[in-house]
């Protein structure tokens, strides 16, 4: 088979049928790329998707702060930290050093009543929460390029934890159930709203990549009945509205952590495809693929671990392991099982490609 373009690549995997190759996509910590360029890998400002030729574009990300008036504050700082208190008056602590999660240390938003206070007169299908230049030019970019084109963007679960944090939020779902409805509920009526305003102005992708972390290490973080009670009924609203794009529109939704016991609920509220499929914390690829692969594209499912130690030996066992089955279903993007952090040599991830795609032809 001729070489395909990246969007007609995709176009075939999402559609679980035979293309040239599996597909391939990554995303970066960005201390990553400084690494790269500082250390002459790369030429600085190098554009990793052209670079390494990957199959997909993406760009969207709505702004959901609560408050869009308020600027954010230092509360304190040291030598290797800063807390802040931002938009949603939610205090989180970050590493200046590295590039990781922020630590939560407090939330103000702790409670029904100051949820209705402070936040939700705010959340509504505004304008103002809507990069059009920068969507605009992204998609651009991926028709000029040959990409498949996907907005992307936070989706309910990922949307409320930073306003209340994680704990308030699951408590909430037993303690107060409704409050927890209302998030759901008010998110989801602007999501839509504000896709329906950027889509009718800059026009429509070919799919949405969705991020809800829903799982921690062999878990997720609420049971199956509390997904359908809960999160299920704005993932199916927002993904019907997806679908109702085209016949083609693609939904593919990302989550770290174990979330395999949510995942045939999941696949019901109406994905097409999952990332990221994190080994480290109890997801097996070749099981998903097993029990799953039939319905849904798989990305990830790479133990970036393999990636830390630099070794093309223990590269080549985790690979030669996972794409020679996996490549079979004709639904399966090349990625990590996370994000590239700056431990891996450019040499390594180079190699990490070239062996996967060899491997991945068809």
């Amino acid at each position: 088979m001729a070489e395909l373009t990246g969007r007609e690549r995709a176009e075939l995997l999402f559609n679980h049928k035979k293309p040239d190759r599996i597909g391939l996509y990554e995303h970066f910590w960005g201390d990553t790329y400084k690494d790269w360029f500082e250390k002459g890998k790369i030429p600085e400002g190098t554009d990793f998707n052209i670079h390494f030729n990957y199959d997909v574009a993406m760009a969207g990300w709505f702004n959901y702060a609560g408050d869009l008036n308020y600027t954010p504050e230092v509360v304190a700082e040291d030598e290797d930290t800063i807390t802040t208190k931002d938009q949603n008056y939610a205090i989180l602590r970050r590493h200046k050093k590295h590039d990781t999660t922020p630590e939560h240390v407090d939330f103000t938003v702790n409670c029904r009543e100051k949820w209705e206070e402070l936040i939700k007169p705010n959340i509504f299908a505004d304008p103002k929460r809507i990069g059009f230049e920068s969507y605009g030019n992204a998609k651009k970019y991926a028709a000029e390029n040959n990409k498949f084109f996907m907005w992307s963007g936070a989706h309910v679960f990922e949307l409320m934890h930073p306003v209340c944090g994680h704990e308030h939020m699951l408590a909430a779902m037993i303690e107060d159930p409704e409050w927890v409805l209302d998030m759901c509920e008010t998110y989801t009526k602007a999501m839509i709203g504000m896709w329906e305003i950027l889509f009718d102005k800059e026009g429509a992708p070919d799919g949405m990549f969705i991020y809800e972390d829903m799982g921690f290490k062999n878990a997720p973080f609420m049971s199956p009945s509390m997904y359908r009670k809960f999160i299920m009924p704005s993932h199916k609203a927002t993904f019907d509205y997806a679908h109702s794009i085209s016949k083609d529109f693609k939904v593919m939704m990302h989550s770290c952590g174990f979330i395999e016991p949510l995942l045939p609920h999941i696949i019901e509220s109406g994905i097409d495809g999952l990332q990221v499929i994190e080994v480290k914390a109890g997801m097996d690829l070749l099981r998903i693929y097993k029990n799953f692969g039939d319905k849904i594209s798989l990305m990830g499912g790479i133990d970036v671990r393999a990636l830390y130690s630099n070794d093309k030996k223990i590269i080549d066992a985790e690979l030669e392991g996972k794409i020679p089955i996996v490549k079979e279903g004709f639904a399966y993007f090349l990625h990590s099982d996370h994000s590239i952090p700056k431990t891996v040599e450019y040499e390594t991830y180079k190699y990490f490609v070239e062996k996967g795609l060899e491997l991945g032809r068809y």
